[in-house]
């Protein structure tokens, strides 16, 4: 395992999830809602600014790792599914949203994997639709941990709506990415 800032920046937002869930869990007599709602949404803001800072500290000082391309996704799915399922407990956001996002995520990990061992991981890249529904997915998330008003608008409301259309863009990208996988298995 290489050791570098990149990657200590993806333990960091791994390390961040028990303090982001744990916010919630405590008392409203020990940290009040408001409270609660603040650090979770600081948190939360803190592991998706880490997310996009170790990929350009690891390209940009070209730290990049087998073990960093592995743990990097990992970390992410771990924080958004945390958050999710933090969500649809708190009544927050529908299960059938959280279960769509988060399938999709096992679904499409699997596929890169099993893409990878028959040699075609590159043909799994990101695309331009996945990082515009992942960007759609932290705002919504974001804005539903935050919970409350804020400059005159309904963080629930917004957030809701985002969520709602992150989960159309989760499912367009796996078709997506189930269509380019179909692509190049015809073509081996």
């Amino acid at each position: 395992m290489n050791i570098n800032i990149p990657n200590l920046l993806t333990w960091l937002r791994i390390l961040l999830i028990p303090v982001f869930v744990t916010a919630f869990y405590l008392s409203d007599t020990t940290l009040s809602p408001h409270l609660k709602n603040l650090i979770a949404t600081g948190v939360f803001l803190l592991a998706a600014v880490t997310d996009w800072l170790d990929g350009y500290l690891a390209r940009r000082l070209n730290q990049s790792s087998a073990f960093g391309a592995f743990l990097d996704p990992v970390a992410d799915k771990l924080m958004v599914a945390a958050a999710l399922i933090l969500l649809v407990k708190l009544g927050r956001a529908d299960a059938i949203i959280a279960f769509i996002i988060i399938g999709r995520e096992i679904t499409i990990s699997a596929l890169r994997e099993w893409m990878a061992k028959v040699g075609e991981s590159k043909s799994m890249a990101v695309s331009m639709l996945g990082k515009i529904k992942t960007t759609f997915q932290m705002v919504a998330i974001a804005l539903l941990l935050y919970h409350e008003e804020f400059a005159g608008l309904d963080c629930q409301v917004l957030g809701s709506m985002l969520l709602y259309m992150a989960a159309l863009l989760t499912l367009w990208s796996m078709g997506y990415y189930l269509m380019m996988a179909m692509q190049r298995l015809k073509e081996i």
